[in-house]
C-alpha cells in the first residue's frame, strides 16, 4: 500500500504559478500544499474508495443541480485558502455569489477561496489525525460545514464553525443543515 509523502521546502518555495503548473504537468498524481508551502503527494484511491467518493460527488451534484443555489466540485478541484494552503478536498460546495464574484481568471485556476462545505473521504492510506488537522484547518479558514467519513469504523465527524466536532456511528444518512438546505447524503451507498 502507497503512502502520502510530505516534502518539505524550507529553503525556497514554490510560487502559486509554478505549483499549479505542477500539478498540471502530473495529472495522474494528487498533490497538496501545506501552509507552509510543503508538498503532500497523496497516492490514487483505490476501487472501494473512487467508487465511494463518485457516489458521493454524484449526490452532491445531484442536488446542487437541482436547487441552484451554488456550485459543487469534485476531488480534482484546488483550493487555495486564505492561509496559503492549497487543498482539494473530495467534494465541496460554494453558494453562487462566491462563485460569481471569482474573475475568470480565477475560476481556470485553484479557487482563492475556503469552500463552505467540504467533504473528506478517508481512504486506506490516509491518517485520522492528519485528516481531522486537515479538517480544522478548512474551518479555520472560513469552512462552515464538513464531514469526515470513515468507512473503516462507519463513522463521521461532524465540524460545524464555533462548535466541538460532533461523532456519529453508523449514520444513514446526513443532513446539510442550514448550509445546504435539504441536501441528505445517502451514506448506505457509501458503506
Amino acid at each position: 500500500m502507497m503512502t502520502v509523502v510530505e516534502i518539505k521546502f524550507e529553503s525556497w518555495q514554490l510560487s502559486d504559478e509554478q505549483f499549479f503548473q505542477l500539478c498540471q504537468d502530473n495529472r495522474d498524481l494528487r498533490l497538496e500544499r501545506s501552509a507552509k508551502g510543503d508538498l503532500i503527494i497523496m497516492p490514487p484511491t483505490g476501487g472501494k474508495t473512487g467508487n465511494s467518493n463518485g457516489r458521493i460527488t454524484q449526490q452532491l451534484f445531484n442536488w446542487s443541480d437541482n436547487n441552484g443555489t451554488g456550485i459543487a466540485f469534485d476531488s480534482s478541484t484546488g483550493f487555495k485558502l486564505p492561509n496559503g494552503a492549497d487543498r482539494s478536498p473530495d467534494a465541496a460546495w460554494i453558494p453562487l455569489d462566491k462563485w460569481q464574484a471569482l474573475t475568470p481568471q480565477q475560476k481556470e485556476k485553484f479557487l482563492p477561496l475556503s469552500p463552505d462545505f467540504v467533504i473528506e473521504l478517508m481512504s486506506a492510506s490516509d491518517n485520522l489525525e492528519t485528516a481531522r488537522k486537515k479538517m480544522q484547518e478548512y474551518l479555520d479558514n472560513g469552512t462552515r460545514l464538513g464531514w469526515l467519513i470513515n468507512r473503516k469504523t462507519r463513522e463521521v465527524e461532524i465540524y460545524r464553525q464555533g462548535q466541538a466536532v460532533e461523532i456519529l456511528t453508523n449514520p444513514e444518512s446526513l443532513s446539510g443543515e442550514n448550509i445546504l438546505p435539504e441536501f441528505s447524503l445517502n451514506l448506505t451507498l457509501i458503506w
